[in-house]
């Protein structure tokens, strides 16, 4: 896995405008494999470029070839736009994206382009794209994403909080958010703040803890001091891990409640983790799900062998693929491979699994009105022990679909 991924970096060194086949269509693909997000692009990333590989290979979109660059941008948004627009100019008809940030800010962008995104932002504020929700801040008719949203996670993760505290006898549990003033961790704040309180949890005032990993004994100690049971953790990768260590030092007795992104056997094994809570939207490696099959073969064709075992976001860049992919081809038999034509292809269907990927994608719907893709919730509890990573499934949660949560 480690070499696929260095020969992925050193590739994008030398990456440029693709030769565009005589019947193919061109995708623009970000990744972060060399900025503060790295720690789990370096998975999601080659899971969407080695899906896209497969699907050329096995005859594309019925024998349309998709053209993909590949462009590490380092999670900074204005590179990220400067990418966006230099692809608008070669024809690009969809984007594979990557971060909340640049997501956000491309949002007006891609809505007057019709050019639809699959990112790996799970933001709330994607999924209205009507703009009916007064809370909305700009309606997002062509934005996508595999999965719950970030604030719908967060919603599920305090839900289970709720039953845990009664379980433990908690007369008044408090909740905390933690994560830096970022787009990404903010996403879910206000929406899983205000859901926390209906379900009588006691909301702190927010820990803000940098996204990049550092000492964060004070943070902790804040934690520490203001008596919080249940954490919420908003950030990724050497963040989380700095955070965990830290308050593991200052005898921080909190559930740490991990994001989407925030959860994997790597975060767990290099914190030492102990009961750490997180949501999933996909299987893990080594899982008995009859779509594993195929997300094996298409790790074992890109080069690397399935024991090299990636995180599980590596399977959610497959999902994210494969919806593009069966989107593209309901568009081309009606009407042609237009940005237009591919987002009615994403309504068409209803509980929604890409062929071949059964068990391991979450069955989705999206509307014209609603881009809540899903909103149920796996929920995890994971520890390093005895020097292995343990990871058990412990609730799986199904959210409303309220009205007033939409693109919040």
């Amino acid at each position: 896995m480690k070499q696929r991924i260095l020969a992925a970096t050193l590739a994008l060194a030398a990456a440029s405008s693709p030769a565009l086949a005589e019947d193919s269509v061109f995708v623009g693909h970000l990744v972060d494999y060399t900025g503060p997000t790295s720690f789990v692009s370096k998975f999601y990333g080659p899971g969407v470029r080695d899906a896209v590989d497969y699907i050329n290979s096995t005859g594309g979109i019925d024998g349309t070839k998709i053209e993909m660059e590949t462009i590490d941008y380092a999670y900074k948004v204005p590179q990220a736009i400067a990418n966006y627009k230099k692809w608008k100019s070669k024809g690009m008809i969809a984007l594979q994206g990557w971060g909340t940030g640049d997501t956000e800010a491309l949002i007006s962008f891609v809505a007057k382009d019709q050019v639809p995104v699959w990112s790996a932002s799970y933001s709330g504020h994607l999924t209205d794209p009507t703009g009916k929700n007064p809370k909305t801040k700009k309606p997002a008719p062509y934005n996508f994403f595999y999965g719950p949203s970030y604030t719908d996670a967060c919603r599920a993760l305090v839900q289970w909080a709720a039953g845990d505290a009664k379980e433990k006898g908690l007369s008044n549990p408090k909740f905390v958010h933690t994560g830096d003033n970022h787009p990404y961790p903010n996403a879910p704040k206000e929406g899983c703040a205000e859901y926390a309180t209906e379900l009588g949890l006691e909301v702190l005032p927010p820990v803000v803890v940098p996204l990049g990993p550092g000492d964060f004994k004070a943070q902790c100690l804040t934690i520490k001091e203001s008596g919080a049971n249940y954490a919420y953790v908003g950030n990724l990768g050497g963040s989380v891990i700095s955070l965990l260590k830290s308050c593991n030092t200052v005898g921080a007795d909190v559930t740490y409640m991990g994001n989407v992104w925030a959860g994997d056997y790597l975060t767990i094994q290099a914190a030492e983790a102990k009961d750490y809570v997180f949501p999933t939207a996909t299987p893990f490696w080594d899982a008995a799900a009859d779509g594993m099959a195929l997300v094996y073969k298409i790790a074992d064709d890109s080069g690397f062998s399935k024991d090299a075992k990636p995180t599980h976001h590596y399977i959610r860049g497959v999902c994210s693929a494969y919806y593009m992919k069966e989107a593209m081809e309901w568009a081309k038999a009606n009407g042609g491979l237009t940005g237009e034509n591919i987002k009615k292809g994403m309504y068409v269907n209803q509980n929604w699994t890409p062929k071949g990927l059964e068990g391991v994608c979450l069955p989705s719907s999206w509307s014209p009105e609603d881009h809540r893709g899903s909103t149920v919730v796996s929920i995890n509890k994971g520890s390093f022990e005895d020097g292995a990573v343990n990871i058990e499934r412990i609730a799986e949660m199904t959210l409303p679909r309220r009205d007033d949560w939409v693109g919040y």
